[in-house]
């Protein structure tokens, strides 16, 4: 009886025994179908979020509202303006309008690897639709053409706006940091260049030193007031102006050299087209053309106070990260 009773012991805890192993191993194998379904749900979250971060920005501007690639792979750009800022950026660029004069600080992309698009007035659209763009981006030059762009590419409008020159800048690099996720470099850069511009100001708030900005083209000048292509000198640094009434505009105003003599300014900025966009020999041109018996009746030449304004950054690039940074430099060194 007692060998019975034993034996239904050893059996009962042997059942007993397998029934916990399988538990176990059922157990060991919902863990494994457990962990799977967590990693599949991670794989799934990671790749809706690398989806999402590749969706589009929806760009507002001066002719539409588009669409945009987020961080787009291949770009071509007709402005100099966003070429600088771009490039200031470390965002790259696959075409520039090379079919024309590219600014020096930016002659890097002359080179073979991006492609020539033409020129900023006489676009390359068979080059264009052989790059094959993800975004283009353009400027009043190239207005007119818009609709021929947007066949090709997404297209948006980042041209500046003379008369409200600081906002429609700083939202233009805004965009710009938006599609590139470069939100916080583009932050960074804006707030240097307004403290820069601050202090600028409380310079010229202080002088009452007044200004005439003249274009010169070849053997002709005109001049530029408030509102105006250049007006940033005087709506934005604050430079007191020579004469108040220069009607805004893209073109200026043309005028003649006794005119400059009779508003005798204090300063006299001198932007040289002629050295950028014809065979012009630089300063020494605008200079022969600009000091002569008339001008040299003004306080700004018997103070030698005539500067000689970049033309790559005022008339090829203005509206970029580098050119304003340079262009707030230049002026700051001509007010006391």
């Amino acid at each position: 009886m007692k060998k019975f009773t034993l034996t239904l012991l050893m059996g009962l805890l042997i059942l007993f025994l397998a029934a916990c192993g399988s538990d176990s191993e059922d157990k060991g194998n919902d863990d494994a179908a457990n962990a799977d379904k967590n990693t599949e749900e991670t794989d799934t979250e990671a790749g809706e979020e690398e989806t999402a971060d590749a969706g589009t920005v929806t760009v507002e501007h001066e002719l539409d509202t588009t669409e945009v690639p987020k961080n787009p792979e291949t770009v071509i750009v007709f402005d100099f303006g966003i070429v600088d800022s771009l490039d200031k950026l470390g965002v790259d660029i696959a075409g520039v309008a090379k079919s024309g004069t590219v600014p020096s600080y930016l002659s890097k992309y002359e080179g073979d690897e991006y492609a020539n698009i033409g020129s900023l007035k006489e676009p390359d659209f068979e080059k264009i639709s052989e790059v094959n763009p993800d975004l283009i981006i353009i400027s009043g030059r190239q207005a007119s053409l818009y609709d021929q762009f947007t066949e090709l590419a997404p297209t948006i409008h980042l041209g500046v706006d003379n008369e409200n020159y600081m906002e429609s800048f700083k939202g233009n690099m805004e965009v710009l940091g938006q599609i590139f996720d470069k939100e916080t470099e583009v932050e960074t850069e804006l707030a240097a260049i307004e403290d820069s511009i601050a202090d600028l100001k409380e310079k010229a708030d202080a002088s009452e030193e007044k200004a005439l900005i003249i274009l010169a083209n070849d053997d002709k000048i005109s001049a530029y007031g408030q509102s105006s292509r250049f007006g940033i000198i005087h709506d934005v640094f604050g430079v007191k102006a020579a004469d108040e009434n220069i009607d805004a505009s893209t073109h200026g105003m043309n005028v003649s050299f006794e005119y400059v003599m009779e508003q005798n300014p204090d300063i006299l900025y001198v932007i040289d087209r002629g050295a950028v966009v014809s065979s012009g020999d630089g300063e020494g041109g605008a200079k022969q053309l600009v000091e002569n018996e008339l001008v040299e009746n003004t306080n700004a030449y018997k103070n030698e106070k005539v500067y000689y304004l970049d033309p790559e950054y005022w008339y090829l690039s203005g509206g970029g990260l580098v050119s304003v940074s340079e262009m707030v430099k230049q002026i700051d060194e001509s007010i006391n």
